[in-house]
């Protein structure tokens, strides 16, 4: 894959939508991350500094210093606008009025941060006439490894065509700090979380299968010979894929338009 050509193509991509849209630029949360980093520098790249945001949106207490420093350096270093909002009074405020709240509930505290930060976001772009340019991945979004209406909203989705290895492969061919392409993925939704340690293999591994299973269209067996790992792993994936279905694409509804004909 030529990596210089995928950047051009995302990138007139962006700079026809955004323009298509009537919208002055684009807003992006920035994690310090390896799929953030590398959207804010396409959108640079296609719009000019001028024309993103940045957000960077820390919960206190869970959040690495590391992360917030890595964050505020790429924005620094790319010249954009850039806000830090730390949404630990939020969170805060939500789990003291919510009577249904459970600080032991790792995983709905944890999307509950990625909703925070998308509505930052989305104030943003309606204060400033921007869009929302989403962060996520192709691995991530076959797995559904993203927060329903959180990190999963946006206006559009810049490297969604592309799997975990191949974004780090385009990141370091844009110049992306090596720190970043080379850090461990997460969400950094609770302390000590990993993506690959969440899900049990690496995303050369994943990537490798959803390949086989999306790409050439093999049957599991196949794919699984084809990856050198046991059907079970490619049942797992392939489960995740299924079970995560509702997360791409819009609420169902009844068909019943024709009964009021």
């Amino acid at each position: 894959m030529s990596y210089s050509k995928v950047a051009e193509v995302i990138e007139g991509f962006i700079k026809g939508f955004v323009v298509g849209s009537g919208a002055k630029g684009c807003v992006i949360g920035l994690s310090g991350g390896l799929d953030s980093s590398t959207v804010a520098h396409l959108l640079v790249r296609a719009l000019s500094k001028e024309k993103v945001l940045g957000l960077i949106m820390p919960m206190s207490g869970i959040t690495k210093q590391e992360d917030l420093d890595d964050a505020v350096s790429l924005a620094e270093d790319l010249g954009i606008d850039y806000r830090i909002m730390d949404i630990r009074e939020i969170f805060e405020a939500y789990a003291s009025t919510n009577h249904l709240f459970d600080e032991n509930d790792k995983i709905a505290n944890g999307n509950l941060q990625a909703r925070i930060r998308m509505t930052l976001l989305y104030y943003a772009a309606n204060r400033k006439g921007l869009l929302v340019a989403g962060t996520s991945d192709r691995s991530e979004i076959l797995l559904g490894y993203f927060t329903k209406y959180g990190d999963g909203a946006s206006d559009f989705i810049p490297i969604g065509d592309l799997y975990k290895t191949q974004v780090r492969k385009l990141a370091r061919s844009i110049g992306v700090p090596d720190k970043i392409v080379n850090k461990p993925s997460s969400p950094g939704l609770w302390i000590g979380q990993t993506a690959e340690g969440e899900l049990g293999l690496s995303y050369d591994i994943i990537d490798r299968i959803l390949t086989a299973l999306f790409d050439k269209k093999m049957e599991i067996n196949k794919a699984a010979e084809d990856v050198g790992v046991s059907k079970e792993v490619v049942e797992r994936i392939m489960e995740m894929c299924r079970n995560s279905a509702h997360k791409r694409s819009l609420p169902p509804k009844p068909s019943v338009r024709i009964l009021l004909r």
